[in-house]
């Protein structure tokens, strides 16, 4: 026994040292754990925001709740979007419009024509031919880019701009 005192004698100031070093890195050990133990609570409190007195369980349960209601939604929205899509091929889509002179006698581009299509190139265009004396207006339809009536100058590079346009 006395010999163990010797040597804890001899080497007292190490053996201080030693532990003193070891409680210095005890304390910033806590310390690390302290803020780890922090941001974990503030990620818990983030995770159960609005859930007071609500174990995990339900709190995920809402959670998945909500999620098949948003899928719900999502499915609606894309049925609604199928439908939305469907008329609007049916919509006009492709427009254009020349202006000229039917007549030498008449100043001025007052006649035009106008092509009216929706997405597939059906339609319609208007002819309106105006004259010193007289002015009359023309429809030719149009069944995907093709008309069953002869079409004049204007009313086929008006058909042709419409056609080009996406």
């Amino acid at each position: 026994m006395e010999e163990i005192m010797s040597i804890l004698n001899t080497f007292q100031s190490y053996i201080l040292i030693g532990l003193a070093a070891l409680v210095i890195i005890l304390f910033i050990m806590i310390l690390v754990l302290f803020k780890s133990i922090s941001n974990l609570e503030k990620r818990y409190r983030k995770f159960m925001r609005g859930a007071s007195n609500k174990n995990i369980e339900e709190l995920i349960v809402g959670y998945l709740d909500k999620i098949d209601e948003v899928k719900s939604n999502s499915e609606k929205l894309s049925i609604s979007y199928e439908e939305l899509d469907k008329r609007i091929k049916g919509c006009i889509q492709k427009i254009s419009v020349v202006r000229y002179r039917a007549f030498d006698d008449v100043g001025s581009d007052l006649s035009f024509s106008i092509a009216l299509l929706d997405e597939n190139s059906n339609g319609v265009i208007l002819t309106g031919i105006y004259g010193r004396h007289a002015s009359n207006t023309y429809a030719k339809p149009i069944d995907k880019g093709i008309s069953r009536y002869d079409l004049s100058e204007e009313e086929q590079q008006v058909l042709n701009e419409a056609m080009n346009k996406l």
